[in-house]
C-alpha cells in the first residue's frame, strides 16, 4: 500500500473552506460533561493552527461517543468548541447540527481565519453507514473550491462517510498527526532499524493474529505477552489451570511458532508466569513455571524471569513496536510486567512505538510517554496498520 500521501503542506488553501475531520472523541465526565482529557484536542492543532494561519476558514468535524445515529444530548460537542477555543485562543463557532441549516448557514458565513465546529458526526445515521448523501452534504460545506483534509488516525480504518467518503467530492490530502503516524510506523514497517522487536500482549490471540503474521515476514523477534500468551502455552501442551483460553485458535498458535522457526523469527513466550486464585485485585498470589498452573487458578501476569528475558531483548533493538499489555494491568498487582516493558522501552536507544489503546495509557500513567519515540493516537487504526491493512481513510487521499 502507498503511504506517500499530499499533506497540507502540499497544497494551496488560502481563502478556501477546508473540511477538517479530527478526532474529538474525548473522555468526559459522566456527571458533569466536563473534558477529563484534552490530548486528543491538542494533537489537533498543529494542524488547525497551520490552516488558520494560512488564511483558510476551517470546518472542523468529528464523532463523539456511539450516538448510533441519534441525537444525544449528552454527547454534543458543544463543551469540545469551548476546550478548543481556550486552546486556540480564538473562537470557535459552534454549529447545532453536522449537515442541517444551522451548519450550512454558518459555513457559508464563515470567512478566512475563521474556525467552525460542527455538531456530532454520529448523531446522523449517514456517517457510519458512509451514507454519500451525507458525505456530500458534508464536502458542500466547503463548496466547490474546497478541500479535505483527513487528520483523525484513530478512526481511518473505517469507511464512514467522514473519513472516506467525502474524499469523493473534494480533493483529500492528510494534516500533520497523520502524516507522523504514516511516516513512523510506515517508516517502522517498510524499512525499520534492526533489530525489530514486536512486542505483543493483550487478552486474546484472535485479536492479534494478523498482526503476528504480518510480523513474522519483517520482525527479528515477536515477544508474547497478556492473556494470549496461555493460548499458546495450552498449545504447546501445558497446563494453564483457569487461565485464558481461546481453544479455536490453539492450532493458530502453534503454525505461529512452526512459522516463526522457519523464518528465523525469534519468538519469546513466557517462562514463569503470575498465577492468582481469583480475578480479583487483592487475589492470592504465586509465580510457578509458564505450562504449569495448577486448577483453580489463572494467570494475570509474567514472571519475574519473563521480565528479565523480555527486558533483554528490548535493550539492544534497533526499532521496537508494543501493542498489548503484559497482564491484568488494572490491577496493581498484576501490573509488573507491563510496568517493566515500559521501563525498558524507556532506557533503550531504539525507536520506540507504542501502538494505541492499553499499552499506551500504562506508558502515559508510568510518566515515560516523553522517552517514547512515537505513541500512536489509534490503538484499532495502528493494530490495522501493522496488519498490513489498507486502511479506508488513507487509501482515499491523493498521492504525492
Amino acid at each position: 500500500m502507498n503511504y506517500n500521501k499530499k499533506t497540507v503542506t502540499d497544497i494551496d488553501v488560502k481563502g478556501k473552506k477546508v473540511l477538517c475531520r479530527c478526532d474529538f472523541n474525548v473522555p468526559q465526565d459522566k456527571q458533569t460533561g466536563v473534558i477529563t482529557d484534552d490530548k486528543r484536542i491538542r494533537a489537533a492543532l498543529p494542524t488547525l493552527q497551520y490552516l488558520l494561519d494560512q488564511g483558510a476558514a476551517v470546518i472542523a468535524c468529528s464523532h463523539l461517543g456511539k450516538p448510533k445515529g441519534e441525537v444525544k444530548p449528552a454527547l454534543t460537542l458543544a463543551p469540545v468548541a469551548k476546550r478548543l477555543e481556550e486552546l486556540l485562543g480564538r473562537p470557535v463557532i459552534f454549529a447545532a447540527d453536522a449537515v442541517g441549516p444551522d451548519a450550512q448557514a454558518k459555513a457559508a458565513a464563515l470567512k478566512g481565519g475563521e474556525i467552525l465546529l460542527l455538531e456530532n458526526l454520529r448523531f446522523d445515521k449517514g456517517e457510519e453507514k458512509n451514507d454519500p448523501a451525507f458525505a456530500k452534504a458534508l464536502a458542500d460545506l466547503a463548496g466547490a473550491d474546497g478541500v479535505y483534509v483527513s487528520d483523525a488516525f484513530g478512526t481511518v480504518h473505517r469507511a464512514h462517510a467522514s473519513t472516506a467518503g467525502v474524499a469523493d467530492y473534494l480533493p483529500a490530502v492528510s494534516g500533520f498527526l497523520i502524516q507522523k503516524e504514516l511516516d513512523i510506523i510506515g517508516g517502522a514497517l517498510a524499512s525499520p532499524k534492526r533489530p525489530l522487536v514486536a512486542i505483543l500482549g493483550g487478552s486474546k490471540v484472535s485479536s492479534k493474529i494478523g498482526v503476528i503474521n504480518n510480523l513474522l515476514e519483517i520482525a527479528d523477534t515477536i515477544i508474547i505477552g497478556g492473556g494470549m500468551a496461555y493460548t499458546f502455552s495450552a498449545a504447546q501442551g501445558g497446563k494453564i489451570g483457569d487461565s485464558l483460553l481461546e481453544a479455536d485458535w490453539e492450532d493458530y498458535a502453534n503454525e505461529m511458532v512452526k512459522k516463526a522457526a522457519e523464518k528465523g523469527v525469534k519468538l519469546l513466550l513466557p517462562v514463569d508466569t503470575v498465577i492468582a486464585d481469583a480475578f480479583a485485585p487483592d487475589a492470592n498470589s504465586q509465580v510457578v513455571p509458564a505450562g504449569e498452573v495448577p486448577d483453580g487458578w489463572q494467570g494475570l501476569d509474567i514472571g519475574p524471569k519473563t521480565i528479565e528475558l523480555y527486558s533483554a531483548a528490548v535493550a539492544d533493538a534497533g526499532t521496537v513496536i508494543w501493542n498489548g499489555p503484559m497482564g491484568v494491568f488494572e490491577f496493581p498487582a498484576f501490573a509488573k510486567g507491563t510496568e517493566a516493558v515500559a521501563e525498558a522501552l524507556s532506557k533503550t536507544d531504539a525507536i520506540t512505538i507504542v501502538g494505541g489503546g492499553d499499552s499506551a495509557a500504562a506508558v502515559e500513567q508510568l510518566g515515560y510517554a516523553d522517552k517514547m519515540t512515537h505513541i500512536s493516537t489509534g490503538g484499532g487504526a495502528s493494530l490495522e496498520f501493522m496488519e498490513g491493512k489498507a486502511l479506508p481513510g488513507v487509501v482515499c487521499l491523493l498521492d504525492k
